[in-house]
């Protein structure tokens, strides 16, 4: 696999494409809030904090901000009482899912209780 332009020596990481990549999905639950919004296609703020469940709302909206900022997802707010805001992946974030098809692959193969 060539990885010209994701790491290289000399430069720090930050600054590759590897770099990059994992700015925009790296920490604890961004991929997990992504896996969720790809399975449901949209979701509501609290389905989504169910379903994660571990994720405290703090976290959750820092996250949540943090992917929108980075063209990932879609945050749309109804005006009603009360407020309903739904998350969708953006076409940006929709090219992530194979990766995360990937990642899925990986592990069923290579988990320690995988049948060889």
């Amino acid at each position: 696999m060539d990885r010209t332009g994701c790491v290289s020596t000399g430069i720090p990481i930050e600054n590759t494409d590897f770099g990059y990549t994992l700015s925009v999905i790296g920490g604890k639950y961004k991929m997990i809030i992504l896996y969720w919004i790809a399975e449901y296609k949209v979701i509501r703020y609290n389905a989504l904090k169910r379903k994660i469940g571990t994720i405290s709302h703090k976290t959750l909206s820092q996250s949540l901000k943090e992917l929108e900022k980075d063209h990932i997802i879609i945050r749309t707010e109804y005006p009603q009482i009360p407020p309903k805001v739904e998350y969708r992946l953006s076409p940006k974030g929709i090219s992530l899912i194979p990766v995360l098809d990937f990642m899925c692959q990986w592990g069923q193969e290579n988990r320690p209780d995988a049948q060889e």
